[in-house]
C-alpha cells in the first residue's frame, strides 16, 4: 500500500488502518521508567485519540504508572514502523471490557471479565513519528546497490511527524 509522506492524513489514515486490521500488537513503555517495553495488544478509538490495552495488576507497568506517565508504543508492520507517544493512565471501564473482549484476551484472564487482576491502561496519543518505505525489496536492493556506487544514501521512503490530539 503506498502513501504519500507528505500527505499528513494520508499517513494518519494508514496508521491506524495498520493497527486496526493487523491486530494492534506492539511494543508498550514508559519513557522514564527504566523498564523495558512490553508486548501488548493496542485497541484504537481515533475519534478520541486513544489506544486501550489490557494488562494485570501486578505488572511492572501498571506498578510504574502511579498517577499517569508518559509513554510510548512503537508498531511496526510490512513498510510501516511508528512510534506513538502519549499520556498513560490506569483505566478500569467496564464498558470497554465487554467492547474488546474476545477469545485471545480471555485466554489470560482465568477469572473472566471479573477476573481481580484484570485492568485496563487507557493511552491519550499526543503524536507519533511514522517512517514508510516505498518500493518492496527491488526497491531496496536498488537503492542500496546504487548509493554504495554512487556514495550517496538510499532514497527509499520517508518520515512523518503526526500530531494526534
Amino acid at each position: 500500500m503506498s502513501t504519500d509522506i507528505n500527505d499528513q492524513t494520508a499517513v494518519q489514515d494508514r496508521l491506524w488502518h495498520e493497527i486496526k486490521k493487523r491486530g494492534g500488537t506492539g511494543m508498550l513503555g514508559l519513557t522514564n521508567s527504566g523498564q523495558h517495553f512490553q508486548p501488548m495488544t493496542a485497541f484504537v478509538e481515533r475519534e478520541a485519540g486513544q489506544i486501550w490495552f489490557f494488562t494485570r495488576k501486578d505488572t511492572d507497568l501498571v506498578q510504574d504508572i502511579g498517577a499517569g506517565a508518559s509513554a510510548m508504543f512503537v508498531f511496526q508492520v510490512d513498510d510501516l514502523q511508528a512510534c506513538i507517544g502519549g499520556g498513560l493512565t490506569l483505566d478500569h471501564d467496564k464498558a470497554r471490557i465487554d467492547k474488546y473482549w474476545n477469545a485471545v484476551v480471555a485466554a489470560w484472564y482465568p477469572g473472566g471479565k471479573d477476573d481481580p487482576m484484570l485492568t485496563l491502561l487507557r493511552m491519550d496519543c499526543v503524536d507519533a513519528e511514522v517512517w514508510i518505505s516505498q518500493g518492496g525489496l527491488t526497491k531496496f536492493a536498488w537503492e542500496i546497490a546504487k548509493a554504495n556506487a554512487t556514495h550517496t544514501t538510499p532514497d527509499l521512503g520517508g518520515r512523518a511527524h503526526l500530531d494526534l490530539h
